[in-house]
This record gives structure tokens, C-alpha cells and sequence, in this order.
């Protein structure tokens, strides 16, 4: 039997996860994910039984790399601005300095693949996080509303501004970049927005 190579498994995981942001799940195939890995077939199938193996493992450790970076200098019992603040600064950092992955994640996240791979990389952050938002209404930091209402809010600015810093483009195709001023008008958009 032929052993693991974690060098090459690590090239096929950076090539599946640009195919998948660049193509979609339609676009993926095992026969040419080896040949742009410069490897066999044979070898693909080592690490992985199948194209939805492939795919849901690498879901599932986008998933735990994200949720891990959102957990840093966090805790459930921040208030409510000084953690909101700490978690925008996770995923901004997250999301420049990995733009595939984000891409790859959102794509798996709005599939098929959803349930699984949510399930196995967001258990432990999700309840962080419920505590955070349960603690910020508690203490009256944060007006009561529904978690899906308040993901919408929270983090929708950022996400869009994240957008168009990829992009480098904002919606009328002029050149955009993420600024710290930008960032911090936002967010206090959405505290005004989120407190009573």
C-alpha cells in the first residue's frame, strides 16, 4: 500500500480549494484536480474515497481554520462593543489573508454540503457565540432580537466591504479599498444600529 505524502496532500488541498472558489462544484472533478496537483489519480485517492470525501473534509477544515481564528482574544463574556469589535477584526483578518478559502467556504456553505460540514466545524463556536449574544441582551447591551436579525447586522456590513476589497471594486466599479475609516464607520453604524 502506498503511504501519504502530507507535502502532496497539502498541494491537493490548495488546488481543490482554488478549483472550488474558481469553478464551483460543477467545475470540480478528481481527474483534473490530480492533474493540476501534478499527481495520479491513484494518489489522489489515497487521502481521499471520493470527490464528496474530498469536499467535505476540506469544508470541514476551512470551517475549523475559521471558527478557530474568530475565537482569538475572544471570550462570550466581552462587552458587548469591545467583543463585536474583536470579532470584525478576526474576520477581516481571516478573510485578506485567506481569499480563497472564504471563497471555497461560502460555496460549500450554500450547498449541499452545508449541514455536514456546519455541524462538524461551528459546535463548539456556535455555543460561544450564543452565550456572547445572550449575555449582551442580559446586560442590556444588545436590544433583543431575533440571532438571525442580528447576524444580519452585525456582520453584513463587514462581509460586503470584505466584498469589494476582493473584488477591489465597489458596485459602480470604481477601485475600492478597505480602509480603516471605512471599517470603523461601519461599525459604528452597526452599534448605533444593535444597542439600545
Amino acid at each position: 500500500m502506498r503511504t501519504r505524502d502530507i507535502n502532496k496532500e497539502e498541494i491537493v488541498k490548495q488546488k481543490a480549494i482554488e478549483m472550488l472558489a474558481k469553478k464551483g462544484i460543477e467545475g470540480f472533478s478528481m481527474n483534473r484536480l490530480a492533474k493540476d496537483s501534478e499527481i495520479s489519480v491513484a494518489t489522489l485517492y489515497i487521502y481521499y474515497s471520493d470527490k464528496d470525501d474530498l469536499i467535505q473534509k476540506l469544508g470541514i477544515e476551512i470551517g475549523q481554520d475559521f471558527f478557530h481564528e474568530m475565537g482569538k482574544d475572544f471570550s462570550s463574556t466581552m462587552p458587548f462593543k469591545e467583543g463585536l469589535r474583536k470579532q470584525w477584526e478576526n474576520r477581516a483578518r481571516f478573510a485578506k489573508k485567506n481569499p480563497l478559502k472564504v471563497a471555497c467556504w461560502e460555496l460549500l456553505s450554500h450547498s449541499s454540503y452545508r449541514d455536514l460540514i456546519l455541524t462538524e466545524s461551528l459546535a463548539n463556536f456556535k455555543i460561544i457565540m450564543t452565550q456572547f449574544f445572550q449575555n449582551a441582551v442580559t446586560k442590556k447591551e444588545l436590544v433583543p432580537i431575533s440571532p438571525e436579525v442580528f447576524w444580519s447586522i452585525a456582520y453584513g456590513p463587514l462581509y460586503s466591504l470584505l466584498r469589494f476589497e476582493n473584488e477591489g471594486k465597489n458596485f459602480s466599479g470604481k477601485p475600492f479599498k478597505l480602509t480603516k475609516e471605512a471599517t470603523e464607520e461601519s461599525f459604528e453604524l452597526v452599534i448605533k444600529a444593535l444597542t439600545p
